[in-house]
């Protein structure tokens, strides 16, 4: 979402070049398709972790740029609003001990971003949504300077023609009203890179979204905002509302929103880059001058600019990702369901579940998303954001049953299972997975933990919400930084 951007203002030969550009560029890349022309031997994974800044009181603090040249690290990018940055953790194969690794480097990594925000002031912290925000916190002027996210902000409202409705039913009930995207920043997550070929991508992806209820139910972190308990991972209804181009009218005619679970199982890459072109206009219409048939017919790879540009600014919850690197295409699933935080070994864990997990259910016999409904899936996900660790899910051959029995009965041995094929060592495969088994068995998770947190301090009767959600924040820091997995913190 960071990427730079140059143009201000756009025209309506800006778009109607662009959609010319956009739609060789997919020819092009169904030829790519054809052609077997992708890097996929040595399949890579990676990550993304976005965090919050904020000051000794726990507010949010609006210093990402001041914070970002004192890290002075290339890994640690700018996000939507000033008080977040994000880390782009370097790729790796799964094999061996390279979670054990990537634990450690991670963790060396965001402690060293530490010590130099600290030296500025200001703490990070690895959470779903801020608990301290406020409505005040997040207008047009919080949002950082990358002149992509102010674009951003004015083609999203100028689609609208009307300020932005929020409204989200939980345990507590919130209705604002905005006038920009900043609320959008409140949702910092965590995102799971992985290297498919072409051919196998379409049964990853649906695999994917198969268990997007799941990783979002163990995986909540989200529980609160403006001071009001919604959704376990309140970061799902908030992030489909806040970058939401569609007037109450356009909505009611049934026009698909850009942030989008989807519609239905997919069968090729391709089903998802044409649905981009055909159903999403441009927000950015932004053009270069390269011309992607000739670069093809060359025998180099074209980069086709503005097709992943128009996929960045339509935010599935699996997004496809075409990329270059060192003139070799090749094609990523994103999955971008999942929360940043509690800590690193929690993070750690998800992963591993994550790519075992979706690893069997794509090289199974008889696939799972062919003995259930599209909408069962995305049922299950908007339940599971809802509910958390507490929801139920619908799994073929069970019927409804509760997202823990489930894991612990059928998904954890698969998951072994895939992070074996994956190469990962039985005692990495056994330290990750039994933090989620222990997430289960204690049915405790981030959102549980910040919830329960905040009740007992309410219920000790001299705190209000607020008095108590600085609190609170102020015991999750540590526990954060000690790397204890969330289940076994104290309430």
């Amino acid at each position: 979402m960071g990427e730079e951007v140059d143009r201000q203002e756009f025209t309506r030969e800006d778009r109607t070049r662009y959609r010319q550009k956009i739609r060789r560029s997919l020819d092009v890349f169904a030829s790519m398709l054809r052609e077997s022309r992708f890097d996929f031997e040595r399949p890579m994974t990676g990550m993304e972790i976005e965090f919050n800044l904020v000051d000794a009181n726990a507010d949010p603090a609006m210093r990402n740029a001041e914070v970002l040249d004192a890290i002075a690290d290339p890994d640690f990018q700018t996000e939507l609003g000033q008080f977040n940055i994000e880390i782009n953790v370097p790729p790796r194969r799964l094999i061996g001990e390279s979670n054990a690794d990537l634990e450690g480097e991670l963790r060396a990594s965001l402690n060293n971003a530490d010590k130099h925000a600290r030296a500025a002031g200001v703490h990070t912290v690895m959470i779903g949504i801020l608990p301290t925000l406020r409505r005040e916190h997040l207008t047009p002027e919080s949002l950082s300077a990358n002149p992509r996210y102010a674009l951003l902000n004015e083609q999203i409202f100028a689609a609208r023609g009307e300020d932005l409705d929020i409204r989200i039913d939980g345990v507590d009930r919130l209705a604002v009203t905005t006038d920009s995207i900043a609320p959008e920043a409140a949702c910092t997550s965590t995102q799971f890179h992985l290297q498919v070929s072409p051919d196998q991508f379409a049964a990853y992806w649906n695999a994917a979204q198969v268990i997007a209820g799941v990783q979002v139910a163990l995986g909540a972190n989200s529980p609160l905002l403006f001071g009001r308990e919604l959704w376990r991972e309140t970061r799902i209804p908030l992030f489909e509302q806040a970058t939401d181009t569609r007037s109450e009218e356009i909505r009611a005619q049934g026009v698909r929103p850009r942030v989008w679970f989807g519609e239905r199982w997919i069968t090729s890459v391709f089903d998802l880059f044409e649905e981009n072109v055909t159903f999403f206009p441009a927000l950015l219409p932004i053009c270069d001058d390269d011309d992607p048939e000739q670069i093809l017919q060359s025998g180099a790879t074209p980069a086709l600019s503005e097709l992943r540009l128009h996929n960045g600014t339509v935010y599935r919850w699996n997004r496809p990702i075409y990329d270059v690197v060192k003139g070799r295409p090749h094609l990523r699933v994103e999955n971008r369901v999942l929360p940043a935080g509690p800590t690193v070994v929690d993070t750690v864990a998800n992963g591993a579940f994550y790519y075992g997990l979706v690893r069997m259910l794509a090289e199974a016999e008889r696939p799972v998303w062919s003995q259930m409904s599209f909408s069962a899936a995305e049922e299950n996900f908007h339940s599971c954001a809802r509910h958390g660790i507490a929801a139920s899910v619908f799994w073929p051959g069970l019927g409804y049953v509760p997202v823990t029995e489930l894991v612990l009965r059928r998904l954890l041995p698969l998951a072994h299972q895939g992070l074996e094929r994956w190469g990962v060592s039985q005692p990495e495969r056994e330290r990750l997975l039994s933090i989620i088994e222990q997430r289960c068995l204690t049915g405790r998770n981030g959102a549980t933990w910040q919830v329960d947190t905040l009740h007992g301090l309410e219920r000790e009767g001299h705190l209000d919400r607020q008095d108590a959600l600085h609190e609170m924040l102020r015991r999750y820091l540590p526990l954060m930084h000690e790397n204890i997995p969330v289940h076994k913190w104290p309430v």
